[in-house]
């Protein structure tokens, strides 16, 4: 089993309620990546013997930090309409709840397409350095920067916030739901480019909205995934971010936006 598999590895517990762990391989500056978090959340969505459909969008609020060890997730279905299926779930600690999540997942059917939104321009990552690891979470990527990589621990700040990369699973796994749910938090808080060093940062409330069914998730495969990511505004404290992801044919994937707390 992978580290990331660990991570969302959820025991069956009766009544929605299921148990899970933290793995270490995913720690962050404060708890487990947010992704694997809202990963472990959505894959228990799709555990509960009620789920049907396929996820449409999540949102998650991070109310406390995850501390290491052992946690709870509780799963309520609200209502199963004919097309789609909202839920509200709970992550929690010793009676304490640290994240809450909204979700819904939806029927999938054949009608009218078109994508407005398109890939960035971006050479293939097989000519591309690997980039380190500045962080415990992040040796779980093959992470290849097209531009706006992470800055050094001191440098001139950017007049852009945008970030375009590829992105896959280190080692390798095929994409799925919860392994595109983690991407979708996969880049750094656009404030370190802008200010050129790492400050402490964290994300509030993160949205995904899921854009391709299975079988289009299935035929990326285990390949790259290209991404790209830019703030709009950063404003008393917080910001925020969207994040658009692509295959490597081009196949919208998800779009994720988020709010981040920072200081400085």
């Amino acid at each position: 089993m992978s580290v990331f598999d660990k991570a969302i590895d959820l025991q069956p517990a009766g009544d929605g309620h299921f148990q899970g762990s933290t793995v270490p391989e995913w720690a962050n500056m404060v708890g487990p990546f947010g992704g694997i978090t809202a990963a472990a959340l959505i894959r228990a969505i799709q555990l509960h013997p009620q789920c049907h459909g396929q996820p449409i969008a999540l949102t998650v609020n991070y109310v406390a930090p995850i501390a290491d060890g052992d946690f709870d997730v509780d799963t309520k279905l609200v209502r199963t309409n004919r097309s789609n299926q909202h839920w509200i779930v709970e992550q929690s600690q010793g009676g304490e709840v640290k994240t809450t999540a909204t979700a819904v997942f939806g029927l999938r059917r054949d009608t009218w397409s078109d994508a407005e939104a398109t890939p960035p321009t971006a050479p293939e990552p097989d000519g591309l350095e690997q980039a380190a690891s500045p962080l415990t979470w992040f040796a779980n990527y093959d992470i290849r920067y097209v531009d706006g990589a992470v800055p050094a621990a001191e440098g001139p700040g950017s007049d852009s916030s945008t970030t375009t990369l590829w992105v896959r699973n280190n080692p390798a796994r095929p994409l799925d739901f919860a392994a595109l749910t983690a991407v979708g938090d996969i880049f750094f808080p656009r404030v370190f480019l802008r200010r050129g060093q790492f400050l402490p940062a964290g994300t509030v409330t993160l949205t995904i909205y899921y854009h391709a069914n299975a079988a289009q998730i299935d035929s990326a495969g285990d390949d790259f995934v290209l991404g790209t990511a830019r703030a709009h505004q950063f404003t008393r404290g917080y910001f925020d971010q969207t994040a658009h992801l692509w295959s490597r044919d081009g196949v919208p994937l998800a779009t994720s936006h988020q709010y981040v707390y920072f200081k400085g």
